[in-house]
């Protein structure tokens, strides 16, 4: 047989062979790795901002178990076992890497530099050193950010305004989130400009939160706020009972309010989780990270709990409950 015949032959016989041969070659299912600092368990927030993500995929035309695969895996709010977790994820082949908040974010990068990290929020990514720019992240990171040291500051003047007395601020943070240095430095420049005094109460884990309100006790504070962290929102209940048995005005994340303290200011999470779905379905198409900048939260909602505040015996000032995009009664 000649070459030319030969060729032909075959040529012909994979074009004749049948569609439903053809399409049972087997395709890969996209595989992502959800890294989840909190519980397995999950706050209610923490239940909405997955579920959220999900809508997200769902909007965009993925399924998890048909087109996708999603490994879900939990830190519990232990920072040291993130890069275990990471590295399972690693060696199930997964495509990309969502997760959310500084520590987690910041473990993925070490852990990997070319599976891409989606990070579904990360308060201030630049001054953490995640990214080099908005436009320019660099590296293999892209989702949505938050200017977590101006926010933590807003919520200065809000409890000021709310409770005009107000002269000494606790701020319960967890020193192993780096997040805390540019959010303390902003707070305490904020804080002179409006003549308030600043204490610091470092906890790692729930066992730490009693002795930390005592030591506010001891201090004298007459109002306090949190800074964002994975295990502080993980354990919003146990703050909450400790701020309201001591009878604090407070000032923190959404979940403070929900659980009964007085005022919340942040962004709205959900939506942002809702989003990050846009930036694995264009890393999923092909899109080059360098293509994708990471986004800015610019929509910061204000509650206030009007139960709370009447527990303390507050009344909050007119044109402030004007402002609030929620309140409780």
């Amino acid at each position: 047989m000649r070459r030319r015949d030969f060729i032909a032959g075959i040529a012909g016989s994979v074009v004749g062979w049948p569609l439903t041969a053809r399409a049972q070659q087997p395709s890969k299912v996209p595989r992502i790795g959800y890294l989840d600092p909190l519980s397995r368990s999950g706050l209610p927030a923490q239940v909405e901002w997955r579920e959220a993500l999900l809508s997200g995929l769902h909007d965009l035309g993925y399924v998890d178990g048909k087109n996708i695969a999603i490994e879900y895996r939990w830190s519990e709010g232990k920072y040291d076992r993130l890069p275990g977790l990471i590295a399972e994820l690693i060696h199930l082949g997964i495509d990309i890497l969502v997760t959310y908040g500084t520590p987690a974010t910041r473990a993925s990068k070490q852990a990997t530099t070319t599976i891409p990290i989606v990070m579904a929020v990360s308060g201030d990514a630049i001054a953490t050193g995640l990214i080099n720019s908005l436009n320019q992240p660099g590296g293999n990171i892209t989702g949505s950010t938050f200017f977590n040291p101006e926010l933590c500051a807003k919520r200065l003047e809000l409890i000021k305004e709310a409770v005009p007395p107000t002269t000494r601020v606790g701020v319960l943070l967890n020193p192993d989130n780096p997040i805390y240095l540019p959010c303390l430095e902003e707070m305490e420049r904020r804080a002179k400009s409006i003549n308030l005094e600043l204490e610091r109460f470092e906890v790692r884990s729930p066992s730490e939160f009693e002795g930390a309100f005592l030591a506010m006790e001891r201090k004298r504070v007459n109002a306090m706020t949190v800074i964002e962290d994975a295990m502080l929102i993980a354990n919003s209940k146990a703050v909450v009972s400790l701020v309201t048995e001591r009878r604090l005005p407070s000032i923190a994340f959404k979940e403070i309010t929900d659980g009964g303290g007085l005022m919340a200011y942040g962004v709205n999470f959900a939506k942002l989780f809702h989003r990050a779905a846009y930036f694995v379905d264009k890393i999923l198409k092909g899109a080059n990270l360098s293509n994708l900048p990471v986004e800015q939260a610019t929509k910061f909602d204000l509650v206030i709990n009007l139960q709370a505040a009447k527990t303390l015996g507050l009344e909050i000032p007119p044109m402030l409950l004007a402002r609030a995009d929620k309140v409780i009664e």
